[in-house]
């Protein structure tokens, strides 16, 4: 893992935080003073890339919807086959949740 060359208390800290976050309002407040607009909308392309790749679509059609640049799909892609699963895991409880709300509705 790349990040295992971050780790200690500072990165720790951070995501402490993050996971006491409670729901999605608390969210948007955290990440809007921790982080800058380009910052937020990164990430969140990144994980919509992640999203439409592991639906099929190609490269182009990511490009087109989300403004990724190739290098950056390349780079989700290469985290999706030889990451660690985090992607994955994360979009599957996603998409768990939702097929729950809307199951309970």
């Amino acid at each position: 893992m790349q990040i295992n060359k971050l780790r200690g208390r500072e990165l720790d800290q951070l995501f402490q935080a993050i996971l006491s976050l409670k729901d999605l309002e608390e969210c948007y407040r955290f990440f809007d003073d921790l982080c800058t607009v380009n910052e937020i909308q990164a990430l969140a392309q990144r994980l919509e890339v992640a999203r439409m790749l592991r639906e099929g679509y190609t490269y182009h059609k990511i490009e087109t919807e989300t403004g990724a640049s190739t290098a950056t799909i390349s780079r989700v892609k290469r985290c999706l086959n030889y990451g660690n699963d985090a992607y994955a895991m994360a979009l599957d409880r996603i998409y768990n949740e939702q097929k729950e709300e809307a199951g309970s509705q």
